[in-house]
Protein backbone atom coordinates (compact mmCIF):
# COMPACT_ATOMS: atom_id res chain seq x y z
CA UNK A 1 0.00 0.00 0.00
CA UNK A 2 1.14 3.52 -0.77
CA UNK A 3 0.71 4.73 2.81
CA UNK A 4 3.09 1.96 3.96
CA UNK A 5 5.74 3.30 1.55
CA UNK A 6 5.43 6.82 3.00
CA UNK A 7 5.43 5.41 6.53
CA UNK A 8 8.75 3.62 5.85
CA UNK A 9 10.14 6.75 4.19
CA UNK A 10 9.20 8.68 7.32
CA UNK A 11 11.05 6.20 9.51
CA UNK A 12 14.18 6.54 7.37
CA UNK A 13 14.04 10.35 7.48
CA UNK A 14 13.43 10.47 11.23
CA UNK A 15 16.34 8.07 11.76
CA UNK A 16 18.67 10.27 9.72
CA UNK A 17 17.32 13.40 11.39
CA UNK A 18 17.94 11.87 14.80
CA UNK A 19 21.52 10.99 13.83
CA UNK A 20 22.26 14.52 12.59
CA UNK A 21 20.61 16.17 15.59
CA UNK A 22 22.58 13.99 18.02
CA UNK A 23 25.80 14.71 16.14
CA UNK A 24 25.07 18.41 16.41
CA UNK A 25 24.37 17.97 20.12
CA UNK A 26 28.02 17.19 20.86
CA UNK A 27 29.61 19.12 18.00
CA UNK A 28 31.41 22.19 19.31
CA UNK A 29 30.96 23.79 15.92
CA UNK A 30 27.23 23.15 15.99
CA UNK A 31 26.28 26.49 17.50
CA UNK A 32 24.79 29.34 15.47
CA UNK A 33 27.34 31.81 14.23
CA UNK A 34 27.37 35.55 14.90
CA UNK A 35 24.82 36.09 12.13
CA UNK A 36 22.41 33.58 13.62
CA UNK A 37 23.01 30.97 10.92
CA UNK A 38 22.91 27.36 12.06
CA UNK A 39 25.62 24.80 11.33
CA UNK A 40 25.49 22.39 8.39
CA UNK A 41 24.47 19.55 10.71
CA UNK A 42 21.55 21.56 12.07
CA UNK A 43 20.40 22.59 8.61
CA UNK A 44 20.67 19.04 7.31
CA UNK A 45 18.86 17.66 10.37
CA UNK A 46 16.01 20.14 9.93
CA UNK A 47 15.79 19.45 6.18
CA UNK A 48 15.66 15.66 6.63
CA UNK A 49 13.18 15.99 9.50
CA UNK A 50 11.00 18.29 7.41
CA UNK A 51 11.06 15.78 4.56
CA UNK A 52 10.06 13.04 7.00
CA UNK A 53 7.28 15.19 8.42
CA UNK A 54 5.82 15.78 4.94
CA UNK A 55 6.05 12.06 4.22
CA UNK A 56 4.39 11.30 7.56
CA UNK A 57 1.58 13.73 6.79
CA UNK A 58 0.97 12.07 3.43
CA UNK A 59 0.91 8.64 5.10
CA UNK A 60 -1.71 9.82 7.61
CA UNK A 61 -3.86 11.35 4.86
CA UNK A 62 -3.68 8.15 2.81
CA UNK A 63 -4.59 6.15 5.91
CA UNK A 64 -7.59 8.42 6.37
CA UNK A 65 -8.68 7.80 2.78
CA UNK A 66 -8.33 4.04 3.17
CA UNK A 67 -10.26 3.72 6.44
CA UNK A 68 -12.65 6.65 6.07
CA UNK A 69 -11.94 7.61 9.68
CA UNK A 70 -9.41 9.82 11.43
CA UNK A 71 -6.31 7.56 11.77
CA UNK A 72 -6.68 7.10 15.52
CA UNK A 73 -8.69 3.89 15.67
CA UNK A 74 -5.98 1.69 17.24
CA UNK A 75 -2.77 2.00 19.27
CA UNK A 76 -0.57 1.86 16.16
CA UNK A 77 -2.32 4.88 14.67
CA UNK A 78 -2.43 6.76 17.98
CA UNK A 79 1.33 6.37 18.50
CA UNK A 80 1.99 7.39 14.90
CA UNK A 81 -0.18 10.49 15.36
CA UNK A 82 1.70 11.34 18.57
CA UNK A 83 4.99 11.11 16.69
CA UNK A 84 3.64 13.37 13.94
CA UNK A 85 2.24 15.92 16.41
CA UNK A 86 5.41 16.19 18.49
CA UNK A 87 7.48 16.85 15.34
CA UNK A 88 4.94 19.53 14.40
CA UNK A 89 5.44 21.05 17.87
CA UNK A 90 9.20 21.07 17.28
CA UNK A 91 8.85 23.03 14.04
CA UNK A 92 6.54 25.52 15.75
CA UNK A 93 9.11 26.09 18.51
CA UNK A 94 11.96 26.27 15.99
CA UNK A 95 10.16 28.92 13.93
CA UNK A 96 9.21 30.97 17.00
CA UNK A 97 12.39 30.70 19.09
CA UNK A 98 15.06 29.53 16.60
CA UNK A 99 16.40 26.99 19.10
CA UNK A 100 17.24 23.87 17.10
CA UNK A 101 18.67 22.04 20.12
CA UNK A 102 15.11 21.01 20.94
CA UNK A 103 15.24 18.68 17.93
CA UNK A 104 18.05 16.72 19.60
CA UNK A 105 15.57 15.76 22.32
CA UNK A 106 12.27 15.63 20.41
CA UNK A 107 13.25 13.75 17.26
CA UNK A 108 14.75 10.71 19.04
CA UNK A 109 11.49 10.51 21.00
CA UNK A 110 9.42 10.76 17.81
CA UNK A 111 11.58 8.14 16.07
CA UNK A 112 11.40 5.68 18.97
CA UNK A 113 7.63 6.02 19.15
CA UNK A 114 7.25 5.52 15.41
CA UNK A 115 9.53 2.48 15.59
CA UNK A 116 7.40 1.03 18.39
CA UNK A 117 4.31 1.56 16.23
CA UNK A 118 5.77 -0.77 13.58
CA UNK A 119 5.68 -3.63 16.11
CA UNK A 120 1.94 -3.17 16.64
CA UNK A 121 -0.81 -4.52 14.40
CA UNK A 122 -2.44 -1.92 12.19
CA UNK A 123 -5.72 -3.64 11.58
CA UNK A 124 -8.46 -1.19 10.75
CA UNK A 125 -11.52 -2.13 12.85
CA UNK A 126 -14.98 -2.18 11.33
CA UNK A 127 -16.36 1.17 12.42
CA UNK A 128 -19.65 2.80 11.65
CA UNK A 129 -20.11 6.56 11.70
CA UNK A 130 -22.02 6.30 14.96
CA UNK A 131 -21.96 8.70 17.87
CA UNK A 132 -19.77 6.30 19.86
CA UNK A 133 -17.05 6.26 17.21
CA UNK A 134 -17.25 10.03 16.81
CA UNK A 135 -16.57 10.34 20.54
CA UNK A 136 -13.68 7.88 20.10
CA UNK A 137 -12.06 10.17 17.53
CA UNK A 138 -12.57 13.26 19.68
CA UNK A 139 -11.33 11.52 22.82
CA UNK A 140 -8.19 10.11 21.20
CA UNK A 141 -7.29 13.33 19.39
CA UNK A 142 -7.61 15.49 22.51
CA UNK A 143 -5.78 12.96 24.67
CA UNK A 144 -2.84 12.59 22.27
CA UNK A 145 -2.50 16.36 21.88
CA UNK A 146 -2.49 16.66 25.67
CA UNK A 147 0.29 14.07 25.85
CA UNK A 148 2.28 16.03 23.25
CA UNK A 149 2.05 19.14 25.46
CA UNK A 150 3.19 17.13 28.48
CA UNK A 151 6.05 15.73 26.39
CA UNK A 152 7.27 19.27 25.69
CA UNK A 153 7.11 20.01 29.42
CA UNK A 154 9.03 16.77 30.05
CA UNK A 155 11.78 17.71 27.58
CA UNK A 156 11.96 21.25 28.97
CA UNK A 157 12.35 19.71 32.43
CA UNK A 158 15.23 17.50 31.29
CA UNK A 159 17.00 20.42 29.62
CA UNK A 160 16.46 22.54 32.73
CA UNK A 161 18.08 19.95 34.99
CA UNK A 162 21.00 19.56 32.57
CA UNK A 163 21.53 23.31 32.39
CA UNK A 164 21.32 23.66 36.16
CA UNK A 165 23.84 20.85 36.61
CA UNK A 166 26.31 22.56 34.27
CA UNK A 167 25.95 25.83 36.16
CA UNK A 168 26.44 24.24 39.57
CA UNK A 169 29.43 22.16 38.52
CA UNK A 170 30.90 25.02 36.46
CA UNK A 171 31.90 22.47 33.84
CA UNK A 172 30.71 23.91 30.56
CA UNK A 173 30.64 21.47 27.65
CA UNK A 174 29.46 22.16 24.10
CA UNK A 175 25.96 21.16 25.17
CA UNK A 176 25.81 23.92 27.79
CA UNK A 177 26.18 26.67 25.20
CA UNK A 178 23.35 25.27 23.10
CA UNK A 179 20.76 24.84 25.85
CA UNK A 180 18.17 27.63 26.25
CA UNK A 181 18.30 29.90 29.35
CA UNK A 182 16.78 28.53 32.55
CA UNK A 183 13.99 31.12 32.58
CA UNK A 184 12.91 30.21 29.05
CA UNK A 185 12.89 26.50 29.89
CA UNK A 186 10.79 27.21 32.97
CA UNK A 187 8.34 29.16 30.79
CA UNK A 188 8.11 26.26 28.34
CA UNK A 189 7.40 23.94 31.24
CA UNK A 190 4.61 26.11 32.60
CA UNK A 191 2.99 26.95 29.25
CA UNK A 192 3.07 23.33 28.09
CA UNK A 193 1.29 22.13 31.23
CA UNK A 194 -1.19 25.00 30.98
CA UNK A 195 -1.98 23.78 27.46
CA UNK A 196 -1.89 20.06 28.18
CA UNK A 197 -4.13 20.11 31.25
CA UNK A 198 -7.31 21.39 29.55
CA UNK A 199 -6.67 19.03 26.63
CA UNK A 200 -6.39 16.11 29.06
CA UNK A 201 -9.54 17.31 30.82
CA UNK A 202 -11.51 17.44 27.57
CA UNK A 203 -10.07 14.06 26.61
CA UNK A 204 -11.32 12.54 29.86
CA UNK A 205 -14.77 14.11 29.43
CA UNK A 206 -15.12 12.92 25.82
CA UNK A 207 -13.88 9.47 26.88
CA UNK A 208 -16.59 9.36 29.53
CA UNK A 209 -19.24 10.18 26.91
CA UNK A 210 -17.91 7.41 24.68
CA UNK A 211 -18.02 4.98 27.60
CA UNK A 212 -21.59 6.00 28.31
CA UNK A 213 -22.59 5.46 24.70
CA UNK A 214 -20.69 2.17 24.27
CA UNK A 215 -20.88 0.61 27.75
CA UNK A 216 -23.82 2.41 29.31
CA UNK A 217 -21.78 4.05 32.09
CA UNK A 218 -19.65 7.18 32.34
CA UNK A 219 -17.40 5.64 34.98
CA UNK A 220 -16.25 2.14 35.89
CA UNK A 221 -14.29 1.79 39.14
CA UNK A 222 -12.78 -1.49 37.93
CA UNK A 223 -11.40 0.13 34.77
CA UNK A 224 -7.67 0.59 35.46
CA UNK A 225 -7.21 3.06 32.60
CA UNK A 226 -9.98 5.36 33.84
CA UNK A 227 -8.76 5.24 37.44
CA UNK A 228 -5.11 5.91 36.58
CA UNK A 229 -6.02 8.62 34.08
CA UNK A 230 -8.08 10.39 36.72
CA UNK A 231 -5.15 10.06 39.14
CA UNK A 232 -2.86 11.66 36.55
CA UNK A 233 -5.39 14.46 36.06
CA UNK A 234 -5.30 15.19 39.82
CA UNK A 235 -1.49 15.12 39.73
CA UNK A 236 -1.36 17.79 37.04
CA UNK A 237 -4.06 19.76 38.84
CA UNK A 238 -1.80 19.85 41.90
CA UNK A 239 1.17 20.85 39.73
CA UNK A 240 -0.81 23.70 38.17
CA UNK A 241 -2.05 24.83 41.57
CA UNK A 242 1.52 24.82 42.87
CA UNK A 243 2.84 26.74 39.86
CA UNK A 244 0.10 29.39 39.79
CA UNK A 245 -0.75 29.97 43.44
CA UNK A 246 2.29 28.76 45.39
CA UNK A 247 4.90 29.70 42.81
CA UNK A 248 6.59 26.36 42.23
CA UNK A 249 9.39 26.88 39.72
CA UNK A 250 12.79 25.70 38.73
CA UNK A 251 13.98 22.26 39.79
CA UNK A 252 10.75 21.17 41.51
CA UNK A 253 8.66 22.06 38.46
CA UNK A 254 11.10 20.25 36.16
CA UNK A 255 11.04 17.08 38.27
CA UNK A 256 7.24 17.10 38.47
CA UNK A 257 6.95 17.49 34.70
CA UNK A 258 9.20 14.47 34.21
CA UNK A 259 7.26 12.34 36.71
CA UNK A 260 3.92 13.34 35.21
CA UNK A 261 4.92 12.50 31.66
CA UNK A 262 6.27 9.08 32.65
CA UNK A 263 2.90 8.33 34.28
CA UNK A 264 0.97 9.53 31.22
CA UNK A 265 3.22 7.52 28.94
CA UNK A 266 2.64 4.37 30.98
CA UNK A 267 -1.13 4.75 30.74
CA UNK A 268 -1.03 5.64 27.04
CA UNK A 269 1.17 2.73 25.94
CA UNK A 270 0.27 -0.12 28.29
CA UNK A 271 -3.40 0.48 28.98
CA UNK A 272 -4.63 1.80 25.63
Amino acid sequence: MLNVFFFKATLACYFLGTAFFLFNLWDRKGERDSQGLSSWSQRLAIFVTGTGFISHTIALVLQLRVSGFVPLTNLHEAISFFSWAIVLAFFWVEIKYRISILGSFILPLAFLFLMSATALPNEIPSLDPTLGNIWLGIHTTLSVLGIVAFAIAFIAGIMYLLQERFLKSKQFSALYYKLPPLDLLDQWNKKSILLGFPLLTLGIISGAFRAQYSLGSFWAADNAKQVLTLGTWFFYLVVLHGRITIGWRAKKAANLAIIGFVAVLFIFVTLA
